[in-house]
């Protein structure tokens, strides 16, 4: 069963990789078959990296949160999950090709920091022996980062869009500013929720709510930049390219939260070993 968790991984791959080609092509062309063959792909793909993970935590009882390839994995399920649900809301297709790059990316990634720890399933250090909690805490934090994913396509579109000469195969920059806007204010709630389980965990564990660990920091700076972006807009109106940009530095926030402090910064969290 570990075997066709990998299997799913590939294949998850290989139909990302073909989605965002259609996009491209959809983009490019504006044919409505191609961007129906890009959103079934995207689809396969969303589903496939869900049934690795499925299978994987089936084979380790547990959830499949332990290390960078598990946390990857569903950071990039995340991310697509979020896409495509946006998308068949909205009708957007145009969006995949700003949205699913990151996706695969983020599954090299996985490849490129080291695939052997995919291969076998270790036991939990003793900080991550709370199945409850660990599966709460890393899944509230795979649906925020997944939205925060495509609202940071959403912020990059808009900058192109809200050019003087604004491109018409996009959706509209109002539409954009919408979807950004109504992406964190769902994964807004989610990601708090991350923070304060994680503290109630980080009490359990090492005996303190908040230590300023480089990863509680990150994430704190983080919610803070996403905070920045509901007040202002909200409170002081303020849209448009200050707001996307403002979007774009929170997505850097959080990619640093997540591979940067993991990967380069020494701390209680570096546990999730490649």
């Amino acid at each position: 069963m570990l075997k066709m968790s990998l299997y799913f991984f590939t294949a998850s791959f290989v139909a990302l990789g073909v989605a965002t080609l259609f996009y491209l092509w959809y983009t490019w062309r504006g044919n409505r078959e191609v961007g129906r063959l890009a959103s079934l792909f995207a689809w396969m793909g969303s589903i496939m990296i869900g049934l690795s993970l499925l299978l994987r935590s089936i084979v380790s009882g547990r959830g499949p949160f332990s290390n960078m390839y598990e946390y990857s994995t569903a950071f990039a399920f995340g991310i697509a999950l979020s896409y495509v649900v946006v998308e068949w809301r909205y009708k957007q297709r145009a969006m995949g090709f700003f949205v699913l790059p990151w996706v695969l990316l983020i599954l090299a990634s996985v490849v490129w920091l080291g695939f052997a720890s995919a291969e076998v399933i270790e036991p939990l250090v003793p900080a991550l022996q709370n199945n409850l909690l660990l599966t709460l805490h890393v899944s509230v934090a795979i649906v925020a980062y997944g939205i925060f994913g495509v609202s940071f396509g959403a912020a990059i579109m808009y900058l192109f869009q809200a050019s003087p000469k604004p491109r018409s195969w996009m959706p509209t920059a109002t539409t954009l500013d919408e979807i950004s806007y109504r992406s964190v204010m769902i994964g807004f709630p989610f990601f708090a929720l991350m923070i304060a389980l994680g503290a109630y965990w980080a009490d359990t564990a090492w005996g303190r709510y908040w230590g300023w660990d480089p990863k509680e920091t990150a994430s704190l700076v983080t919610w803070l930049i996403y905070a920045a972006y509901l007040h202002a807009r909200n409170l002081r109106g303020w849209r448009g390219r200050p707001s996307a940009i403002l979007l774009i530095v929170g997505f850097a926030a959080t990619l640093f939260t997540y591979f940067g402090v993991n990967l380069l910064l020494p701390g209680l969290h570096s546990y999730a070993g490649v």
